[in-house]
């Protein structure tokens, strides 16, 4: 294996009830609390209820940072820095998924910069040689892994562009896992994050090294059991063993466990991260349209490796197929799982419908120096093409 350094200062607590038995202990040293959700969904389903009686039971100041969209964009972060600066905030709680977790992130980071935090955080990776306001989150849905890791991808509106760099400084300082809190999500939310989950892993385990290490066995077995357990989820969304195992997959594909000694292909999700900057579209559901028809264009440059996916993950047996027939069975059974979880299979399908307007997305978009293959702006067009329709 390559070398590595791994850190991650996240402390998880999993499991049914977790919220209401340890999150009075984990914010009583934070008088004001800056309280960040979603759109509205935590307020139907009771969990801003439950978290808000916490907090006035603890007697806290708490400010309400509503109205998180998904593909968080740049202004909502400094919507959210003006309230922290203002209120005196020291503590950041996001209730929710990837979009609020992430928006958290982002304006702890801004927050705690004087200069420009885009252009110096964003636009490029830059050094955190300052301490970011502490964030906590109660997970919501899985499929980011935005939990446990120190990443913020946020949509600069005016420069069309979606884009967040790992700064190990921005971890949350604990996340609440309760697997109950994810019933509420609709199938296809559900359905998509499990697929991102999948998505994540691929991009670590299909990048060198490639010979035997301990990063790729581990995401085998996290790849089979997201399949198994996204399937037993989508008949019987109220089984909590299943939905447990997909938000616990979930972490572990993006708590960088997975990734030492990785170098990591990228390169999809940022096609899928441009896709949504200009079209807003779902993220998941983007990349689960993408990724086969990428796969396709580059499993020749290490046919090996797809050829192992495809017997390790989807148990496809050899009975004689060369090892180029086993990889585009792989990635056929990857497509297949993707229509089995109701996940749409075109760009049309996924409300995109300006196919000239391709061209400029191919061309914003940056390669992966992890993949087994650079591809160019042509090539990137071309898969957006292929996907279309």
């Amino acid at each position: 294996m390559n070398n590595f350094i791994y850190e991650n200062k996240t402390k998880v607590f999993f499991g049914r009830g977790c919220v209401r038995e340890f999150l009075a202990c984990l914010i009583k040293d934070f008088d004001t609390v800056l309280l960040a959700y979603g759109q509205g969904s935590v307020k139907k389903n009771g969990i801003y209820d439950e978290v808000l009686n916490i907090l006035m039971k603890e007697g806290k100041n708490v400010v309400e940072f509503p109205g998180i969209m998904p593909n968080p964009t740049y202004q909502k972060v400094l919507e959210g820095v003006r309230l922290v600066r203002s209120k005196k905030v020291k503590m950041i709680l996001g209730i929710g998924g990837g979009s609020v977790m992430d928006c958290c992130k982002g304006v702890a980071l801004a927050a705690g910069y004087d200069g420009d935090a885009w252009g110096n955080f964003w636009d490029r990776r830059g050094i955190v040689d300052f301490d970011p306001v502490s964030v906590g989150v109660i997970v919501t849905a899985g499929g980011t892994g935005s939990e446990c890791n120190g990443a913020a991808v946020i949509t600069n509106e005016v420069q069309k562009v979606k884009i967040g760099y790992d700064y190990p400084k921005c971890n949350p300082v604990f996340a609440l896992m309760d697997p109950a809190y994810t019933f509420s999500l609709p199938k296809l939310q559900m359905a998509s994050g499990a697929f991102d989950s999948l998505s994540h892993i691929m991009e670590t385990y299909f990048s060198e090294p490639d010979e035997q290490n301990v990063s790729d066995e581990l995401a085998e077995a996290l790849m089979r059991s997201i399949i198994k357990n996204a399937r037993i989820a989508v008949e019987n969304p109220g089984d909590y063993t299943a939905r447990s195992n997909l938000l616990w997959a979930s972490t572990l594909s993006e708590n960088r466990l997975i990734k030492m000694g990785k170098k990591c292909d990228f390169t999809c999700h940022l096609m899928a991260h441009q896709l949504g900057a200009y079209t807003n579209c779902n993220h998941s559901c983007a990349v689960a349209v993408l990724q086969p028809v990428y796969y396709r264009h580059i499993y020749k440059d290490s046919v090996e490796k797809f050829a192992r996916f495809a017997e390790n993950v989807w148990h496809i047996p050899k009975d004689g197929h060369s090892e180029e027939q086993m990889a585009r069975a792989g990635i056929d059974a990857l497509e297949g799982f993707a229509a089995e979880l109701g996940l749409p299979g075109t760009l049309k399908a996924l409300g995109v419908t300006d196919k000239d307007g391709l061209k400029q997305i191919a061309a914003s978009c940056h390669y992966s120096p992890g993949g087994y293959r650079k591809l160019g702006s042509d090539e990137m067009l071309e898969i957006f093409q292929e996907c279309f329709d």
